[in-house]
Protein backbone atom coordinates (compact mmCIF):
# COMPACT_ATOMS: atom_id res chain seq x y z
CA UNK A 1 0.00 0.00 0.00
CA UNK A 2 1.51 3.53 -1.22
CA UNK A 3 2.56 5.66 1.97
CA UNK A 4 0.28 8.58 1.39
CA UNK A 5 -2.65 6.09 1.74
CA UNK A 6 -4.41 7.18 5.16
CA UNK A 7 -6.59 4.65 6.81
CA UNK A 8 -10.21 5.28 6.33
CA UNK A 9 -12.43 4.47 9.19
CA UNK A 10 -15.26 2.50 8.80
CA UNK A 11 -18.47 4.65 8.37
CA UNK A 12 -21.06 2.02 6.83
CA UNK A 13 -23.63 1.39 9.79
CA UNK A 14 -23.78 -2.31 10.58
CA UNK A 15 -27.14 -4.16 10.15
CA UNK A 16 -28.26 -4.22 13.86
CA UNK A 17 -31.55 -4.60 15.88
CA UNK A 18 -32.23 -0.75 16.68
CA UNK A 19 -35.50 -0.91 19.00
CA UNK A 20 -34.35 0.89 22.59
CA UNK A 21 -32.49 -1.03 24.55
CA UNK A 22 -33.49 1.56 27.11
CA UNK A 23 -36.85 0.96 28.48
CA UNK A 24 -39.26 3.43 28.46
CA UNK A 25 -40.05 4.98 32.18
CA UNK A 26 -43.89 4.45 31.28
CA UNK A 27 -45.57 2.24 28.74
CA UNK A 28 -43.40 0.05 25.82
CA UNK A 29 -45.34 -1.50 22.90
CA UNK A 30 -44.25 -4.64 21.75
CA UNK A 31 -42.14 -3.72 18.99
CA UNK A 32 -42.13 -6.59 16.27
CA UNK A 33 -37.86 -7.50 15.91
CA UNK A 34 -38.00 -10.71 14.58
CA UNK A 35 -39.35 -11.41 11.31
CA UNK A 36 -39.55 -15.30 9.84
CA UNK A 37 -38.33 -16.01 6.75
CA UNK A 38 -41.13 -17.06 3.64
CA UNK A 39 -43.87 -14.53 5.36
CA UNK A 40 -45.16 -11.20 3.79
CA UNK A 41 -43.47 -8.90 6.04
CA UNK A 42 -39.96 -10.32 4.99
CA UNK A 43 -41.02 -8.72 1.08
CA UNK A 44 -42.56 -5.50 2.63
CA UNK A 45 -40.26 -4.61 5.55
CA UNK A 46 -37.52 -2.24 5.36
CA UNK A 47 -33.82 -3.34 4.88
CA UNK A 48 -32.07 -6.06 7.07
CA UNK A 49 -33.97 -9.09 8.01
CA UNK A 50 -33.41 -8.57 11.99
CA UNK A 51 -33.16 -4.77 11.63
CA UNK A 52 -36.45 -2.97 13.12
CA UNK A 53 -36.32 0.68 14.97
CA UNK A 54 -38.91 2.33 17.53
CA UNK A 55 -39.71 5.87 18.21
CA UNK A 56 -38.05 7.11 21.20
CA UNK A 57 -40.65 7.84 24.11
CA UNK A 58 -40.94 11.40 23.54
CA UNK A 59 -42.04 10.95 20.39
CA UNK A 60 -44.32 7.66 21.37
CA UNK A 61 -45.91 10.23 23.39
CA UNK A 62 -46.50 12.69 20.92
CA UNK A 63 -48.24 10.46 18.74
CA UNK A 64 -50.53 9.21 20.86
CA UNK A 65 -51.49 12.82 21.69
CA UNK A 66 -51.41 13.32 17.82
CA UNK A 67 -53.84 11.08 16.89
CA UNK A 68 -56.04 10.33 20.12
CA UNK A 69 -54.49 7.06 20.94
CA UNK A 70 -53.83 5.29 23.95
CA UNK A 71 -51.57 2.83 25.40
CA UNK A 72 -54.41 0.86 24.92
CA UNK A 73 -54.20 0.90 21.28
CA UNK A 74 -50.78 -0.16 21.19
CA UNK A 75 -51.51 -3.43 23.17
CA UNK A 76 -52.07 -5.75 19.91
CA UNK A 77 -49.94 -5.22 16.39
CA UNK A 78 -52.45 -5.28 13.74
CA UNK A 79 -51.63 -6.87 9.96
CA UNK A 80 -48.26 -7.26 10.88
CA UNK A 81 -47.70 -10.11 8.19
CA UNK A 82 -46.03 -12.74 10.07
CA UNK A 83 -47.85 -15.14 7.81
CA UNK A 84 -46.15 -17.61 4.84
CA UNK A 85 -46.70 -16.39 1.85
CA UNK A 86 -49.17 -17.29 -0.20
CA UNK A 87 -49.20 -16.96 -4.43
CA UNK A 88 -52.09 -18.34 -6.47
CA UNK A 89 -50.93 -16.83 -9.49
CA UNK A 90 -50.60 -19.60 -12.05
CA UNK A 91 -47.33 -19.52 -14.72
CA UNK A 92 -48.70 -19.06 -18.63
CA UNK A 93 -45.49 -19.39 -19.98
CA UNK A 94 -44.94 -22.55 -22.54
CA UNK A 95 -42.34 -25.19 -21.59
CA UNK A 96 -40.30 -24.55 -24.55
CA UNK A 97 -40.12 -20.97 -23.43
CA UNK A 98 -38.98 -21.43 -19.89
CA UNK A 99 -36.30 -23.62 -21.76
CA UNK A 100 -35.37 -21.11 -23.93
CA UNK A 101 -34.69 -18.98 -20.77
CA UNK A 102 -33.00 -21.81 -19.09
CA UNK A 103 -31.02 -22.45 -22.08
CA UNK A 104 -29.71 -19.06 -21.99
CA UNK A 105 -28.58 -18.87 -18.29
CA UNK A 106 -28.13 -22.13 -16.73
CA UNK A 107 -31.47 -23.75 -15.26
CA UNK A 108 -30.08 -23.32 -11.78
CA UNK A 109 -30.72 -19.24 -12.62
CA UNK A 110 -34.18 -19.09 -13.71
CA UNK A 111 -36.95 -19.55 -10.52
CA UNK A 112 -40.81 -20.89 -10.66
CA UNK A 113 -40.56 -20.86 -6.79
CA UNK A 114 -43.76 -18.54 -5.57
CA UNK A 115 -42.29 -16.49 -2.70
CA UNK A 116 -39.23 -15.77 -5.19
CA UNK A 117 -41.82 -14.30 -7.74
CA UNK A 118 -43.87 -12.57 -5.24
CA UNK A 119 -40.20 -10.88 -3.47
CA UNK A 120 -39.55 -9.13 -6.56
CA UNK A 121 -42.89 -8.27 -7.89
CA UNK A 122 -43.27 -4.86 -4.79
CA UNK A 123 -40.96 -2.55 -3.96
CA UNK A 124 -41.22 0.02 -1.11
CA UNK A 125 -44.13 2.15 -2.06
CA UNK A 126 -47.09 2.32 0.44
CA UNK A 127 -49.52 0.63 -1.84
CA UNK A 128 -47.08 -1.88 -2.34
CA UNK A 129 -46.90 -2.50 1.86
CA UNK A 130 -50.45 -2.33 2.51
CA UNK A 131 -51.75 -4.32 0.14
CA UNK A 132 -48.99 -7.10 1.71
CA UNK A 133 -50.27 -6.43 4.64
CA UNK A 134 -53.50 -7.60 3.86
CA UNK A 135 -52.55 -10.37 1.93
CA UNK A 136 -53.45 -9.22 -1.48
CA UNK A 137 -51.34 -10.72 -4.05
CA UNK A 138 -52.02 -8.86 -7.53
CA UNK A 139 -49.21 -8.71 -10.21
CA UNK A 140 -46.05 -11.48 -9.82
CA UNK A 141 -43.86 -12.48 -13.03
CA UNK A 142 -44.14 -15.64 -14.12
CA UNK A 143 -40.02 -16.74 -13.97
CA UNK A 144 -37.13 -14.50 -11.99
CA UNK A 145 -33.84 -15.25 -14.15
CA UNK A 146 -30.66 -14.58 -12.83
CA UNK A 147 -28.15 -13.08 -15.50
CA UNK A 148 -24.61 -12.91 -14.86
CA UNK A 149 -23.31 -10.90 -17.94
CA UNK A 150 -24.46 -8.68 -20.73
CA UNK A 151 -24.62 -11.86 -23.29
CA UNK A 152 -26.93 -13.07 -20.91
CA UNK A 153 -29.10 -10.44 -21.05
CA UNK A 154 -28.64 -9.70 -24.57
CA UNK A 155 -30.09 -13.55 -25.51
CA UNK A 156 -33.14 -12.85 -22.84
CA UNK A 157 -33.74 -9.52 -24.90
CA UNK A 158 -33.92 -11.46 -28.03
CA UNK A 159 -35.98 -14.17 -26.62
CA UNK A 160 -38.50 -11.69 -25.07
CA UNK A 161 -38.88 -10.21 -28.29
CA UNK A 162 -39.56 -13.02 -30.23
CA UNK A 163 -42.30 -14.40 -28.39
CA UNK A 164 -43.47 -10.16 -27.19
CA UNK A 165 -42.77 -11.60 -23.38
CA UNK A 166 -43.10 -8.64 -21.05
CA UNK A 167 -39.51 -7.63 -19.23
CA UNK A 168 -39.06 -6.26 -15.76
CA UNK A 169 -36.05 -5.68 -13.77
CA UNK A 170 -35.55 -5.53 -10.21
CA UNK A 171 -31.99 -4.71 -8.37
CA UNK A 172 -32.47 -3.03 -4.80
CA UNK A 173 -36.33 -2.99 -4.69
CA UNK A 174 -36.35 0.36 -2.67
CA UNK A 175 -38.67 2.30 -5.30
CA UNK A 176 -41.26 3.97 -3.80
CA UNK A 177 -43.26 4.87 -7.36
CA UNK A 178 -44.39 0.88 -8.05
CA UNK A 179 -41.57 1.11 -10.07
CA UNK A 180 -40.48 -2.46 -10.23
CA UNK A 181 -44.18 -4.06 -10.42
CA UNK A 182 -44.47 -6.83 -13.30
CA UNK A 183 -47.91 -5.05 -14.50
CA UNK A 184 -48.61 -7.77 -17.88
CA UNK A 185 -49.44 -11.36 -17.25
CA UNK A 186 -46.70 -14.09 -18.68
CA UNK A 187 -43.86 -12.28 -17.43
CA UNK A 188 -39.98 -11.98 -16.52
CA UNK A 189 -38.64 -9.96 -13.74
CA UNK A 190 -34.16 -9.85 -13.82
CA UNK A 191 -33.18 -9.88 -10.48
CA UNK A 192 -29.43 -8.29 -10.67
CA UNK A 193 -28.50 -8.74 -7.34
CA UNK A 194 -27.30 -12.13 -7.05
CA UNK A 195 -24.72 -11.95 -10.33
CA UNK A 196 -24.64 -8.86 -12.40
CA UNK A 197 -22.50 -7.23 -9.68
CA UNK A 198 -19.01 -7.61 -10.54
CA UNK A 199 -16.56 -3.87 -11.10
CA UNK A 200 -15.94 -4.24 -14.97
CA UNK A 201 -13.03 -1.42 -14.73
CA UNK A 202 -11.21 0.79 -12.02
CA UNK A 203 -9.30 3.83 -13.91
CA UNK A 204 -7.37 5.69 -11.27
CA UNK A 205 -6.33 8.18 -13.92
CA UNK A 206 -9.92 8.81 -15.03
CA UNK A 207 -10.84 8.63 -12.04
CA UNK A 208 -13.63 6.74 -12.79
CA UNK A 209 -15.14 3.37 -12.05
CA UNK A 210 -17.39 1.17 -14.41
CA UNK A 211 -19.79 -1.47 -12.79
CA UNK A 212 -22.94 -3.80 -13.76
CA UNK A 213 -25.89 -2.05 -12.87
CA UNK A 214 -26.95 -4.69 -10.05
CA UNK A 215 -23.92 -3.54 -7.75
CA UNK A 216 -25.53 -2.88 -4.22
CA UNK A 217 -24.40 1.03 -2.75
CA UNK A 218 -22.91 -0.43 0.21
CA UNK A 219 -20.23 -2.69 -2.29
CA UNK A 220 -19.68 0.12 -4.34
CA UNK A 221 -18.31 2.21 -1.70
CA UNK A 222 -16.84 -0.86 -0.68
CA UNK A 223 -14.36 -1.47 -3.07
CA UNK A 224 -13.71 2.22 -3.56
CA UNK A 225 -12.77 3.13 0.15
CA UNK A 226 -10.33 0.37 -0.47
CA UNK A 227 -9.21 0.99 -3.98
CA UNK A 228 -5.52 0.38 -2.97
CA UNK A 229 -6.29 -3.28 -1.61
CA UNK A 230 -8.69 -3.72 -4.33
CA UNK A 231 -6.82 -1.98 -7.42
CA UNK A 232 -3.57 -1.19 -5.96
CA UNK A 233 -4.56 2.50 -6.39
CA UNK A 234 -2.39 5.68 -4.29
CA UNK A 235 -5.78 6.08 -2.13
CA UNK A 236 -9.00 5.97 -1.35
CA UNK A 237 -12.19 6.89 -3.02
CA UNK A 238 -16.09 7.34 -2.46
CA UNK A 239 -18.80 7.72 -5.06
CA UNK A 240 -20.37 10.76 -3.35
CA UNK A 241 -24.19 8.70 -3.57
CA UNK A 242 -25.84 8.33 -0.13
CA UNK A 243 -29.68 8.40 -0.56
CA UNK A 244 -31.62 7.21 2.28
CA UNK A 245 -32.08 3.77 0.68
CA UNK A 246 -28.21 3.41 0.45
CA UNK A 247 -27.60 -0.20 2.48
CA UNK A 248 -30.54 -1.72 -0.08
CA UNK A 249 -30.28 0.27 -3.39
CA UNK A 250 -28.58 -0.28 -6.58
CA UNK A 251 -26.51 1.45 -8.97
CA UNK A 252 -28.64 0.48 -12.30
CA UNK A 253 -31.88 1.96 -10.03
CA UNK A 254 -30.23 5.32 -8.85
CA UNK A 255 -29.23 5.92 -12.84
CA UNK A 256 -32.53 4.70 -14.11
CA UNK A 257 -34.99 6.79 -11.86
CA UNK A 258 -32.42 9.98 -11.74
CA UNK A 259 -31.80 9.96 -8.20
CA UNK A 260 -29.74 11.88 -5.66
CA UNK A 261 -27.53 11.14 -2.50
CA UNK A 262 -27.95 13.24 0.57
CA UNK A 263 -24.69 14.70 -0.28
CA UNK A 264 -25.73 15.63 -3.43
CA UNK A 265 -25.33 19.47 -3.49
CA UNK A 266 -21.77 19.21 -3.45
CA UNK A 267 -21.41 15.80 -5.50
CA UNK A 268 -24.29 15.94 -7.68
CA UNK A 269 -27.51 13.91 -8.49
CA UNK A 270 -26.60 10.82 -10.17
CA UNK A 271 -26.76 12.29 -13.66
CA UNK A 272 -24.08 14.64 -12.70
CA UNK A 273 -22.09 11.74 -11.78
CA UNK A 274 -22.74 9.44 -14.61
CA UNK A 275 -20.33 9.20 -17.52
CA UNK A 276 -21.25 6.31 -19.96
CA UNK A 277 -23.86 3.77 -20.12
CA UNK A 278 -24.49 1.10 -21.89
CA UNK A 279 -27.64 -0.35 -22.71
CA UNK A 280 -29.68 -4.09 -24.11
CA UNK A 281 -32.64 -2.32 -26.05
CA UNK A 282 -35.02 -4.77 -28.12
CA UNK A 283 -33.58 -2.77 -31.39
CA UNK A 284 -30.04 -3.64 -30.25
CA UNK A 285 -27.09 -2.39 -27.97
CA UNK A 286 -26.58 1.24 -26.85
CA UNK A 287 -23.61 2.42 -25.72
CA UNK A 288 -23.31 6.21 -24.53
CA UNK A 289 -19.87 7.30 -24.50
CA UNK A 290 -17.92 8.23 -20.80
CA UNK A 291 -16.24 11.56 -22.59
CA UNK A 292 -16.01 14.58 -19.96
CA UNK A 293 -18.12 16.82 -22.26
CA UNK A 294 -18.82 16.84 -25.67
CA UNK A 295 -20.96 18.34 -28.63
CA UNK A 296 -21.71 15.88 -30.18
CA UNK A 297 -25.21 16.50 -30.48
CA UNK A 298 -28.02 15.51 -28.19
CA UNK A 299 -26.35 13.60 -25.27
CA UNK A 300 -27.45 9.96 -25.26
CA UNK A 301 -26.67 9.76 -21.56
CA UNK A 302 -29.32 11.88 -20.85
CA UNK A 303 -31.83 10.71 -22.90
CA UNK A 304 -31.26 7.17 -21.13
CA UNK A 305 -30.86 8.45 -17.68
CA UNK A 306 -34.47 8.34 -16.34
CA UNK A 307 -35.88 5.91 -18.43
CA UNK A 308 -36.95 3.61 -15.74
CA UNK A 309 -36.40 0.26 -17.74
CA UNK A 310 -38.86 1.54 -20.63
CA UNK A 311 -36.40 1.63 -23.64
CA UNK A 312 -34.20 -1.15 -22.24
CA UNK A 313 -32.16 -2.86 -19.88
CA UNK A 314 -28.82 -0.76 -18.50
CA UNK A 315 -26.35 -3.32 -17.81
CA UNK A 316 -23.37 -1.09 -17.06
CA UNK A 317 -22.36 2.54 -15.74
CA UNK A 318 -19.26 4.34 -15.57
CA UNK A 319 -18.93 6.55 -12.53
CA UNK A 320 -16.52 9.83 -11.31
CA UNK A 321 -15.27 9.06 -8.50
CA UNK A 322 -13.52 11.31 -5.90
CA UNK A 323 -11.13 11.34 -3.17
CA UNK A 324 -12.17 9.77 0.14
CA UNK A 325 -11.62 12.78 2.60
CA UNK A 326 -14.05 12.17 5.25
CA UNK A 327 -12.06 13.86 7.88
CA UNK A 328 -12.85 17.10 5.82
CA UNK A 329 -17.07 16.51 7.20
CA UNK A 330 -17.16 20.34 9.05
CA UNK A 331 -20.43 19.91 10.67
CA UNK A 332 -22.88 22.64 11.46
CA UNK A 333 -26.26 23.20 12.49
CA UNK A 334 -28.59 26.50 13.11
CA UNK A 335 -31.93 27.30 14.23
CA UNK A 336 -33.77 29.93 13.04
CA UNK A 337 -36.66 31.92 13.95
CA UNK A 338 -38.80 30.82 11.16
CA UNK A 339 -38.75 29.32 7.74
CA UNK A 340 -38.47 32.57 5.59
CA UNK A 341 -35.34 33.55 7.43
CA UNK A 342 -33.94 29.90 6.95
CA UNK A 343 -35.00 29.60 3.32
CA UNK A 344 -32.91 33.27 2.67
CA UNK A 345 -30.15 31.70 4.37
CA UNK A 346 -30.55 28.96 1.78
CA UNK A 347 -30.59 30.66 -0.80
CA UNK A 348 -27.82 33.01 -0.30
CA UNK A 349 -25.47 30.02 1.03
CA UNK A 350 -26.26 28.38 -2.75
CA UNK A 351 -25.57 31.85 -4.75
CA UNK A 352 -22.66 33.21 -3.25
CA UNK A 353 -20.30 31.13 -5.07
CA UNK A 354 -17.33 30.29 -2.36
CA UNK A 355 -18.36 26.38 -2.88
CA UNK A 356 -21.62 24.17 -1.74
CA UNK A 357 -22.08 22.04 1.59
CA UNK A 358 -22.09 18.46 1.06
CA UNK A 359 -25.36 17.85 3.22
CA UNK A 360 -27.72 20.91 2.75
CA UNK A 361 -30.97 20.25 4.54
CA UNK A 362 -33.45 23.03 6.15
CA UNK A 363 -36.39 21.77 8.60
CA UNK A 364 -39.72 23.39 8.68
CA UNK A 365 -41.12 24.35 11.90
CA UNK A 366 -43.31 20.77 12.61
CA UNK A 367 -40.32 18.57 11.79
CA UNK A 368 -38.19 21.18 13.58
CA UNK A 369 -40.34 19.96 16.42
CA UNK A 370 -39.74 16.50 16.19
CA UNK A 371 -36.48 16.77 15.44
CA UNK A 372 -36.00 18.61 18.98
CA UNK A 373 -37.83 15.79 20.37
CA UNK A 374 -35.70 13.05 18.95
CA UNK A 375 -32.67 14.91 20.15
CA UNK A 376 -33.88 15.20 24.14
CA UNK A 377 -35.08 18.99 23.62
CA UNK A 378 -38.78 18.43 24.51
CA UNK A 379 -40.86 21.60 25.97
CA UNK A 380 -39.73 23.09 29.02
CA UNK A 381 -36.30 21.16 29.08
CA UNK A 382 -33.39 23.69 30.49
CA UNK A 383 -32.22 23.93 26.38
CA UNK A 384 -36.23 24.92 25.39
CA UNK A 385 -36.45 27.48 27.63
CA UNK A 386 -33.49 29.21 26.95
CA UNK A 387 -34.36 28.77 23.21
CA UNK A 388 -37.39 30.49 24.02
CA UNK A 389 -35.84 33.08 26.03
CA UNK A 390 -33.84 34.09 22.71
CA UNK A 391 -36.93 34.23 20.49
CA UNK A 392 -36.59 30.98 18.85
CA UNK A 393 -40.18 30.01 19.86
CA UNK A 394 -41.97 26.81 19.58
CA UNK A 395 -43.83 25.68 16.30
CA UNK A 396 -42.08 28.39 14.35
CA UNK A 397 -38.31 27.63 14.85
CA UNK A 398 -36.36 25.96 11.85
CA UNK A 399 -33.37 23.55 12.19
CA UNK A 400 -30.82 23.54 9.20
CA UNK A 401 -28.11 21.43 9.30
CA UNK A 402 -25.38 20.29 7.04
CA UNK A 403 -21.34 19.12 6.48
CA UNK A 404 -18.65 19.58 4.22
CA UNK A 405 -17.29 17.81 1.57
CA UNK A 406 -13.76 18.12 -0.75
CA UNK A 407 -10.26 19.12 0.33
CA UNK A 408 -9.58 21.12 4.20
CA UNK A 409 -9.44 24.20 2.91
CA UNK A 410 -12.87 24.57 0.70
CA UNK A 411 -14.13 22.92 3.19
CA UNK A 412 -13.21 24.88 6.09
CA UNK A 413 -13.71 28.32 4.48
CA UNK A 414 -17.26 26.73 2.80
CA UNK A 415 -17.61 26.28 7.03
CA UNK A 416 -17.10 29.59 7.75
CA UNK A 417 -19.10 31.41 4.90
CA UNK A 418 -21.99 28.93 5.85
CA UNK A 419 -21.99 30.58 9.75
CA UNK A 420 -21.73 34.23 8.53
CA UNK A 421 -24.49 33.95 6.32
CA UNK A 422 -26.97 32.37 8.96
CA UNK A 423 -25.89 34.40 11.66
CA UNK A 424 -26.75 37.49 9.56
CA UNK A 425 -30.30 35.50 8.70
CA UNK A 426 -30.44 35.18 12.73
CA UNK A 427 -29.50 31.36 12.89
CA UNK A 428 -28.10 30.65 16.49
CA UNK A 429 -25.91 28.48 16.02
CA UNK A 430 -25.99 24.74 17.77
CA UNK A 431 -22.87 23.24 16.81
CA UNK A 432 -21.89 20.21 15.12
CA UNK A 433 -23.99 17.98 17.34
CA UNK A 434 -27.29 18.20 15.88
CA UNK A 435 -26.19 16.63 12.38
CA UNK A 436 -24.01 14.06 14.27
CA UNK A 437 -27.67 12.80 15.75
CA UNK A 438 -28.98 13.18 12.16
CA UNK A 439 -25.95 11.30 10.65
CA UNK A 440 -26.28 8.15 13.17
CA UNK A 441 -29.91 7.97 11.90
CA UNK A 442 -30.43 8.84 8.77
CA UNK A 443 -29.93 4.94 7.01
CA UNK A 444 -31.99 3.61 9.90
CA UNK A 445 -35.09 5.69 10.43
CA UNK A 446 -37.40 4.32 7.57
CA UNK A 447 -37.29 0.86 9.89
CA UNK A 448 -39.44 3.24 12.08
CA UNK A 449 -41.99 2.92 9.64
CA UNK A 450 -42.87 -0.68 9.99
CA UNK A 451 -42.63 -0.51 14.18
CA UNK A 452 -45.43 1.84 13.49
CA UNK A 453 -47.90 0.80 10.86
CA UNK A 454 -48.57 -2.80 12.62
CA UNK A 455 -50.60 -0.16 15.14
CA UNK A 456 -52.21 2.13 12.40
CA UNK A 457 -49.73 4.46 12.16
CA UNK A 458 -48.71 5.73 8.50
CA UNK A 459 -45.99 6.98 7.24
CA UNK A 460 -45.08 7.92 3.54
CA UNK A 461 -43.49 10.51 1.52
CA UNK A 462 -43.75 12.61 -1.20
CA UNK A 463 -41.26 15.34 -2.77
CA UNK A 464 -40.68 17.40 -5.20
CA UNK A 465 -37.93 20.20 -7.23
CA UNK A 466 -39.23 24.06 -6.91
CA UNK A 467 -37.43 27.20 -7.91
CA UNK A 468 -36.34 29.65 -4.81
CA UNK A 469 -39.02 32.22 -6.54
CA UNK A 470 -42.17 29.83 -5.57
CA UNK A 471 -40.91 28.14 -2.57
CA UNK A 472 -42.79 29.20 -0.02
CA UNK A 473 -45.59 28.69 -2.06
CA UNK A 474 -45.41 25.62 -2.56
CA UNK A 475 -44.21 24.45 1.08
CA UNK A 476 -47.53 26.32 1.77
CA UNK A 477 -50.03 24.71 -0.74
CA UNK A 478 -48.79 21.26 -0.73
CA UNK A 479 -48.94 21.14 3.45
CA UNK A 480 -52.15 22.91 3.53
CA UNK A 481 -53.95 19.69 1.47
CA UNK A 482 -51.91 17.26 3.80
CA UNK A 483 -53.01 19.18 7.21
CA UNK A 484 -56.58 19.73 5.72
CA UNK A 485 -56.45 15.41 7.11
CA UNK A 486 -57.62 15.90 10.70
CA UNK A 487 -54.74 14.73 13.34
CA UNK A 488 -51.94 14.56 10.34
CA UNK A 489 -48.80 15.29 11.25
CA UNK A 490 -46.43 17.12 7.78
CA UNK A 491 -43.22 17.55 8.19
CA UNK A 492 -41.11 19.22 5.59
CA UNK A 493 -37.88 19.82 4.54
CA UNK A 494 -35.89 21.64 1.76
CA UNK A 495 -32.79 19.43 0.53
CA UNK A 496 -30.39 18.74 -2.33
CA UNK A 497 -30.11 22.46 -2.68
CA UNK A 498 -28.79 24.41 -5.77
CA UNK A 499 -28.28 28.11 -7.07
CA UNK A 500 -31.70 28.88 -8.67
CA UNK A 501 -33.88 26.52 -5.98
CA UNK A 502 -34.09 23.15 -4.20
CA UNK A 503 -35.51 19.82 -3.50
CA UNK A 504 -39.39 20.08 -1.07
CA UNK A 505 -40.03 16.86 1.05
CA UNK A 506 -43.14 16.04 2.72
CA UNK A 507 -43.40 13.28 4.80
CA UNK A 508 -46.90 12.91 6.12
CA UNK A 509 -47.67 11.16 9.37
CA UNK A 510 -51.51 10.23 10.11
CA UNK A 511 -53.72 7.22 11.79
CA UNK A 512 -54.26 4.95 8.71
CA UNK A 513 -54.49 1.31 7.45
CA UNK A 514 -57.42 1.63 4.79
CA UNK A 515 -55.85 1.10 1.53
CA UNK A 516 -58.81 2.96 -0.30
CA UNK A 517 -57.93 5.97 1.65
CA UNK A 518 -54.59 6.23 1.61
CA UNK A 519 -55.02 6.18 -2.60
CA UNK A 520 -57.28 9.05 -2.13
CA UNK A 521 -55.41 10.93 -0.13
CA UNK A 522 -52.23 10.23 -1.79
CA UNK A 523 -54.15 11.24 -5.25
CA UNK A 524 -54.59 14.67 -3.56
CA UNK A 525 -51.49 15.34 -2.30
CA UNK A 526 -49.57 14.48 -6.37
CA UNK A 527 -52.54 16.61 -7.12
CA UNK A 528 -51.34 20.01 -5.02
CA UNK A 529 -47.72 19.27 -6.25
CA UNK A 530 -48.44 19.30 -9.92
CA UNK A 531 -50.87 22.77 -9.76
CA UNK A 532 -48.38 24.14 -7.52
CA UNK A 533 -46.14 24.34 -10.43
CA UNK A 534 -43.60 22.36 -8.96
CA UNK A 535 -41.75 19.36 -10.44
CA UNK A 536 -43.62 15.93 -9.80
CA UNK A 537 -40.27 14.02 -8.82
CA UNK A 538 -37.09 15.47 -7.33
CA UNK A 539 -35.27 12.41 -7.05
CA UNK A 540 -37.70 9.20 -6.98
CA UNK A 541 -38.37 8.89 -10.21
CA UNK A 542 -42.16 8.44 -11.54
CA UNK A 543 -42.58 4.37 -11.84
CA UNK A 544 -46.13 3.52 -12.69
CA UNK A 545 -47.36 5.52 -9.03
CA UNK A 546 -46.91 8.99 -10.15
CA UNK A 547 -46.94 8.79 -14.28
CA UNK A 548 -50.96 9.62 -14.38
CA UNK A 549 -49.78 13.37 -13.04
CA UNK A 550 -46.05 13.58 -15.70
CA UNK A 551 -48.03 14.50 -18.84
CA UNK A 552 -49.99 17.37 -16.74
CA UNK A 553 -46.26 18.53 -15.20
CA UNK A 554 -44.01 18.75 -18.59
CA UNK A 555 -46.81 19.26 -20.93
CA UNK A 556 -48.17 16.87 -24.01
CA UNK A 557 -45.39 18.32 -26.79
CA UNK A 558 -42.65 16.96 -24.41
CA UNK A 559 -44.26 13.43 -23.70
CA UNK A 560 -44.65 13.22 -27.34
CA UNK A 561 -40.85 13.01 -26.91
CA UNK A 562 -40.69 10.46 -24.79
CA UNK A 563 -43.31 8.37 -26.80
CA UNK A 564 -41.05 8.77 -30.02
CA UNK A 565 -37.78 7.36 -27.99
CA UNK A 566 -40.06 4.61 -26.50
CA UNK A 567 -41.11 3.80 -29.83
CA UNK A 568 -37.70 3.54 -31.52
CA UNK A 569 -36.34 1.16 -28.86
CA UNK A 570 -39.28 -0.68 -27.85
CA UNK A 571 -41.77 -0.87 -30.78
CA UNK A 572 -43.66 -4.14 -28.89
CA UNK A 573 -44.02 -2.02 -25.73
CA UNK A 574 -42.25 -5.21 -23.79
CA UNK A 575 -39.64 -2.91 -21.33
CA UNK A 576 -41.71 -2.47 -18.26
CA UNK A 577 -44.90 -1.75 -19.80
CA UNK A 578 -48.23 -1.19 -17.63
CA UNK A 579 -47.93 2.89 -17.18
CA UNK A 580 -44.12 3.44 -16.47
CA UNK A 581 -43.07 7.03 -17.24
CA UNK A 582 -47.10 7.71 -18.56
CA UNK A 583 -45.72 5.75 -21.67
CA UNK A 584 -48.79 3.33 -22.25
CA UNK A 585 -51.57 5.09 -20.21
CA UNK A 586 -54.90 5.95 -21.87
CA UNK A 587 -56.30 9.64 -22.18
CA UNK A 588 -58.67 8.98 -19.23
CA UNK A 589 -55.99 7.92 -16.77
CA UNK A 590 -54.07 10.82 -17.11
CA UNK A 591 -54.23 14.02 -14.61
CA UNK A 592 -53.90 17.54 -15.79
CA UNK A 593 -54.14 20.29 -13.04
CA UNK A 594 -51.93 23.06 -14.60
CA UNK A 595 -50.20 25.38 -12.38
CA UNK A 596 -51.59 28.65 -10.99
CA UNK A 597 -48.78 30.54 -9.94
Amino acid sequence: MSNNVKPLKPWLPKPQNEVPVKQYKGYQPPWIIETPEKSYRSIFKWGHPSGAKAPRESLYKLLKKTFGMTDEDFQTPIFTGLEEVEVNSPITLTKEQIKKFEDAVGKDFVSQDPYTRLSVAYGKTMIDILRLRNKIVENVPDLVIYPDTTEHIEKIVEICKEDKIPIYVYAGGSSVTRGVEPMRKGSITLDLRKRFNKVIKFNETNQSITVQSGMMGPELERVLNNAPEEFGAKRRYTCGHFPQSFEYSAVGGWVVTRGAGQNSTYYGKIEHIVLGQEYITPVGKVVADSYPAKATGPDINQIMIGSEGTFGILTDVTLKIFRAQPENHYKFSFIFKDFESGVAAAREIMQAEFGFPSVFRLSDPEESNIMLQMYGIDHDTPVDKILRVLGYEENKRCIFLGFTDGEKKFCKNIHRQVKKICKKYGGFYLTGLVTEGWEHGRFADPYMRDNLQDFGVMIDTLECSVNWDNMLEVHQFVRKYCKSRPNTLCLTHLSHAYPQGANLYFIFITKMSDIDEFVDYHKGILDHIQASGAAMSHHHGIGKLFAPWLEGQIGSNQMDIFKALKKHFDPDNIMNPGGTLGLDLKESEKVFKRPKW
